[in-house]
Parts: C-alpha cells; sequence; structure tokens
C-alpha cells in the first residue's frame, strides 16, 4: 500500500479490520490510469480515496514553452474521446483574447464537429458503461456507428483520433464537396444506434437495478463539488453554458437541455441518451444554415497569405516569414474561456506577456471535479455500484492528470 496515501486515510473504528483493495489503475472496468483505494465491510465501501491517475502528460508546461499555434496537437490528448472539442475550446481563448473575428463559416462548422464530438463522447460513455454492467451487446450498437463517425471526421480532417483541425482565426480545411448527403445518412444511423440501445436497457430490469437510486448525487452536493455537464445536469441542474452564456450563435439553434430528477447513475446515462439526441438537432440545423465563405479570418495577426501571394507580392513574404518565425503574439494580458465540451465546463486560463509563447495556460477540465468526488460518492454502497457509477461519471484521465 502506497504509504503517503495510507497517511491520509484515517483509521476505522469497525468491528474487525477492514479489508483494503485497490480499484484500479490496471482493470479494464476502472476508466483509464485511475486508482481508488476502498475499505471494505463484506462488499460494502466505508471508506475511499482516490489518485487522479499516472498519465503526468504536462500539457500546461508543455504549452508554455510552445508557440500559440503548436498548442492545439497538444489539445488533442486533453479528451481524446472528443477531441475536436479540446481544438475549438483553445483556439476560442486565443481568439477572445486577441480580438480574432472567426468567420460566420468556421463557426457554424465548429458547432457542427462539436455536437458531432458530443455525440461520440456520449457513445462512448454509454457504451462501455453498459460493458461494465455486463451488457456486451449495447457496446457493438454504439461503437458499430462510432466508426463511421470517425469515417467522416477523416475526411474533413485527415486524421481519426486526434485531429488537430481548427486554427486560431478559423479551420485547417474546409469541409469537402458533398458532405451534407454523408452527414445525413450518417445522422440517421446515429439515431437508429441510439434508439436500439435504448430498446435493450430501459425495460432490463438488471440495468434498472444496477442504476436506479445508486450513488446519488443531490442538486447541492453537484454544485459543491464543481460538477458541470450532464452530470450536473442529472441532478437537476439545468445549467448549459450553450444556453447561460452563448457563443458562436447557439442562442440561434433549437434544442433542449435535458434534465434528470433523482441524480442517481441511471439519470447520468439517461440524460447522455437525451443529449445525443439534441445534438443530432442541432447538426441537421447546421446543415441547413451553412453560409458560404471563407473558414479563416483574414486578420493579417494569425492567418499566413496564400502561397501565390508570398511568391508574388512582399508584404505577403514578410507576414508569412513573421508568422512562421516569430510566432502568433498576442497583447499583453489575461482571459478565461469556456465551452461546453461533452462532460460540461472546459476553460482555458490564458495569460500572455505578449511573447510568442503563452506566459500561463491553466486548464480547466469537467473530469477533474467529477473524479474529486468518486471517493464521496460511493460511500455507503458497494463495490458493483462504485464500478456503474464511474462509467456514468466518463472520467477521461488524459485531461485530469495532465
Amino acid at each position: 500500500m502506497n504509504s503517503n496515501l495510507a497517511q491520509n486515510i484515517e483509521c476505522l473504528e469497525t468491528d474487525g479490520a477492514p479489508l483494503i483493495v485497490n480499484m484500479g489503475p490496471s482493470h479494464p472496468a476502472f476508466h483509464g490510469a485511475l486508482r481508488t483505494q476502498v475499505y471494505l465491510d463484506g462488499e460494502t465501501i466505508v471508506k475511499a480515496k482516490s489518485e487522479i491517475g499516472y498519465l503526468h502528460r504536462c500539457f500546461e508546461k508543455h504549452s508554455e514553452n510552445s508557440c500559440y499555434q503548436n498548442v492545439i496537437p497538444y489539445t488533442d490528448r486533453l479528451n481524446y474521446v472528443s477531441s475536436l472539442m479540446n481544438n475549438v475550446g483553445y483556439c476560442k481563448a486565443v481568439e477572445d483574447l486577441m480580438g480574432v473575428v472567426v468567420p460566420d463559416r468556421a463557426i457554424i462548422v465548429r458547432v457542427l464537429i462539436c455536437e458531432l464530438s458530443r455525440v461520440i463522447d456520449h457513445l462512448v460513455c454509454v457504451g462501455t458503461n453498459l460493458v461494465d454492467l455486463g451488457a456486451l451487446t449495447n457496446f457493438w450498437y454504439t461503437f458499430n456507428v462510432r466508426e463511421k463517425v470517425y469515417d467522416f471526421i477523416e475526411k474533413i480532417s485527415g486524421a481519426r483520433l486526434t485531429y488537430s483541425y481548427t486554427r486560431i482565426g478559423g479551420l485547417s480545411r474546409d469541409l469537402y464537396s458533398g458532405y451534407e448527403k454523408d452527414l445525413k445518412i450518417l445522422i440517421s444511423e446515429m439515431r437508429q444506434a441510439i434508439r436500439d440501445v435504448k430498446g435493450l436497457v430501459l425495460k432490463n430490469r438488471i440495468f434498472l437495478d444496477r442504476t436506479r437510486d445508486v450513488c446519488v448525487v443531490s442538486k447541492k452536493q453537484a454544485l459543491d463539488w464543481g460538477f458541470t455537464g450532464p452530470c450536473l445536469r442529472a441532478s437537476g441542474v439545468p445549467f448549459d453554458l450553450r444556453k447561460a452564456e452563448p457563443y458562436y450563435y447557439y442562442e440561434t439553434f433549437d434544442f433542449d437541455i435535458p434534465v434528470g430528477e433523482v441524480g442517481d447513475t441511471y439519470d447520468r446515462i439517461m440524460v447522455r441518451f437525451e443529449e445525443m439526441d439534441q445534438s443530432l438537432h442541432i447538426m441537421e440545423q447546421c446543415i441547413a444554415r451553412m453560409p458560404k465563405g471563407p473558414i479563416m479570418t483574414d486578420d493579417k495577426r494569425v492567418r499566413l497569405p496564400a502561397k501565390q501571394e508570398v511568391y508574388t507580392n512582399i508584404e505577403a513574404l514578410m507576414n508569412h516569414f513573421k508568422i512562421v518565425m516569430h510566432g502568433i503574439k498576442p497583447p499583453k494580458g489575461e482571459i478565461y474561456s469556456r465551452t461546453e465540451v461533452a462532460n460540461g465546463e472546459l476553460g482555458f486560463y490564458l495569460i500572455s506577456d505578449g511573447s510568442m509563447n503563452p506566459y500561463r495556460l491553466k486548464v480547466r477540465p469537467p473530469c477533474f471535479y467529477m473524479f474529486a468526488a468518486f471517493e464521496h460518492m460511493i460511500k455507503g454502497y458497494m463495490i458493483a455500484d462504485a464500478v456503474a457509477t464511474l462509467g456514468s461519471l466518463n472520467v477521461v484521465v488524459g485531461e485530469s492528470d495532465r
């Protein structure tokens, strides 16, 4: 047993010596390199202590030693299940600090890829969570359609998992010709997959017994623990940044915010089911209202000139040289910019000293707060309940242990 961790766990006053069990980090039911040490009375958890993980990627320090554009690939490795949302969130922070105006077409494409990412993130969460409960069939329904989504994203970005698709000021490339037809077919297939999985679980006695009234989180607890996203809304708090602090024209889109009533594992799963339907509805609106125009700003502080201009115009050549050699240089200042990603609020606190590297880049990942509360949520419940609950929190270690 880790001596430092043991010192943080108070001695238990039980009739007999408690059984100490390490849940994770090397276990398929413990998503990622997480670890929770539990004290058991039989199979009941009487106390627990968590460690956030063992990845140690040093995202923030790497970013502070890179130029602003080169940070984008690092953001892919935060929540690697929905990397595009991290790309968008980071670029938005830099753009907000610099006052860069992003073209409308790039904005709607960003909304489209974010909602597509939200769906595949929830598909992974629900599919693997149901596997943890012993329901393997559902996994194939969710992952089969997810692979088709990856095929679509690969056509857009050229990559399959970590994309680096956005750029400060816009996007790396435009949508391909004929994407509308492919996307409409994909939306139909995703809807069918969601219906199939819901049909398998909504009246399933084992699923209901394993999730209802399990690890309940009240409204007050959710707010006190810093929950955001589906886990907060499952506890009955209708907070979503897309509605509360609209960005990228979200106030003009028609969609609802699913909210739970009990705050148990069942609600955390079902809220994600409903959110997928809402995201598909937003994607259909993106297709219908996709504007024409550029996908990159004309702001010379961040936009590389076209090659033909570089070859024929001295000012364009100089501008190209300055951006490539000296990088993007936001003015001195600081900003906190946040977006609503699949698991909740993803925030970037950025400080610029006027140089080509961020002076400070602090990320506020939604998963960190959920896993911090996990040891309190599972107290008094059984080990099987802890496994089911961890899946419903959808902790991604890449953004938590950074």
